[in-house]
């Protein structure tokens, strides 16, 4: 069928490549997987509906179903001149007839079909993200309790700031991944109504049973309102949002590794299955894997960017600019933020902290300047005070190459002995047990251990409803085809 009835002319080939591409083998099994799972959800619903007789219904799904188990194969060839829907659609009517093919547009539009498409596609490859993010943070967070007692020093501004351990730092990587995790979590449970069933843009007067096709797709249930079922991809710019959130976080971890894995800190090392040569400098050994992890939020960032702009402005009813074009980036978006967690995963798991070098910088940074003045602040002198005398001490043992403080002055009518009152440096860390400090660093990791069980276990759920869903969708089926087959014996 090569019009429409209103028309009878399609576009022309090179008109045809710009707006639909030219699909290989896997662009149509992965779109027409997507289609052909929706068709047989609603030809089980027009079915029960009585809006299909069995026998047309049996015959619709036998043939999806032998398309679907050979990867759509005899379609890779065929042209699509208006796209792969009407395509594959046109080969059912070519082969049933239209008495039976025509029939399973039924109640429905390609609108609908496409923002279906679009819920399925992006609860899979988020789920899918979820789970190696949980992965991530398993690693993070056992990695922090094995490295908990390593000490180093932390820096502001690029200078060592205060002392802290290396396991408290990773807890605090696990710690911000956890809101990204929150943030993608949110989206899937989004997903929650089928567009399915909202027609082209106002649903349609057929008594059509929307909710039994959410239900066999996995839904919780049918569109809420029509219109904003085809208009909006919200969802979507969200999920990129939270991808993009999880991106930047790991390219902040991937940063610090980067520079502490320099010979200029050395606190940091790979193995040697983790890093890489120089085509011409014999020496090297390149961390090279990391900044491919700090590039690659860039995809989601662009992506969000350009599915952002492409939706500003446009007519809140169905669009291509909203369906079609700000949709297209996602995809590889996604999938290109779930290659740098893969990445992360072995980069944590593979780091090895030199703790005698790290707590040898700590010592030389001068990181318990603020202790002293701690120390100094509980035996009443005045904080500001404390501040200023400790800084004059660290400026005089600099100018003298002394890598410790060794004495501090104190103007005259105060009183007041540090020496003997500065633990080691362990000890010290611990008793930064306040406002989240690293002293505190098992309870956060016992925390967000119970967080991420929480996680799991609500992913795990997500997924084992999808599952009981597909073969609720299976066991339709097969009741229907089932009775198609008696049907025809008698």
């Amino acid at each position: 069928m090569s019009g429409t009835g209103r028309l009878t002319r399609t576009l022309g080939a090179r008109t045809t490549r710009v707006v639909y591409g030219e699909p290989g083998p896997e662009d149509i099994r992965r779109e027409l997987g997507h289609t052909s799972v929706i068709d047989l959800a609603h030809v089980v619903m027009l079915t029960e509906c009585g809006l299909l007789p069995r026998d047309a219904a049996a015959a619709l799904l036998r043939a999806v179903t032998a398309l679907r188990a050979d990867g759509f194969r005899e379609l890779y060839d065929r042209p699509a001149p208006r796209g792969l829907y009407l395509m594959y659609e046109s080969h059912l009517i070519e082969r049933l007839g239209a008495d039976v093919g025509g029939k399973l547009h039924t109640g429905r539009s390609r609108n609908d079909i496409k923002a279906t498409i679009t819920a399925i596609r992006l609860r899979d490859d988020l789920t899918d993200l979820l789970g190696e993010l949980l992965r991530l943070q398993a690693i993070l967070l056992s990695r922090a309790r094995a490295h908990r007692d390593v000490v180093m020093p932390v820096y502001t501004h690029f200078q060592p700031a205060m002392p802290v351990t290396y396991g408290y730092y990773l807890a605090g990587i696990a710690t911000a991944l956890d809101r990204d995790i929150v943030a993608l979590r949110h989206a899937v449970e989004e997903q929650s109504r089928c567009p399915l069933g909202a027609g082209a843009v106002s649903g349609t007067d057929l008594p059509i049973d929307p909710a039994r096709t959410a239900e066999l797709l996995g839904f919780d249930g049918p569109p809420l309102h029509a219109m904003d079922s085809v208009a909006s991809r919200d969802t979507l710019l969200r999920a990129l949002a939270a991808a993009a959130g999880a991106g930047l976080t790991l390219s902040r971890l991937a940063t610090d590794l980067q520079l502490w894995s320099t010979q200029e800190f050395g606190f940091v090392e790979f193995p040697e299955r983790l890093v890489g040569g120089s085509s011409a400098m014999p020496q090297k050994r390149n961390a090279f894997l990391l900044e491919h992890v700090k590039a690659k939020s860039a995809a989601a960032v662009g992506a969000w960017t350009a599915s952002a702009a492409a939706m500003k402005s446009t007519p809140f009813t169905n669009s291509i600019e909203v369906g079609t074009e700000a949709v297209g980036g996602a995809w590889s978006a996604l999938a290109t933020v779930r290659d740098s967690v893969l990445l992360a995963q072995v980069l944590v798991s593979g780091a090895r902290p030199d703790g005698r070098r790290m707590e040898q910088r700590a010592r030389e940074g001068f990181v318990t300047a603020t202790v002293i003045a701690n120390r100094l602040v509980r035996q009443d002198v005045p904080f500001r005070t404390a501040h200023h005398v400790v800084g004059a001490a660290v400026r005089e043992a600099v100018e003298a190459g002394e890598s410790e403080l060794t004495k501090i002055a104190l103007p005259e009518g105060l009183r007041a002995d540090v020496s003997a009152d500065i633990p080691p440096l362990p000890e010290l860390v611990a008793e930064h047990d306040r406002g989240g400090g690293p002293g505190a660093c098992e309870s956060v990791v016992h925390e967000l251990r119970e967080r991420r069980t929480e996680h799991a276990a609500r992913l795990a759920r997500y997924r084992a409803r999808l599952a009981r869903a597909e073969r609720a969708l299976d066991t339709a089926v097969a009741a229907v085809t089932g009775a198609g087959d008696k049907g025809a014996e008698r």
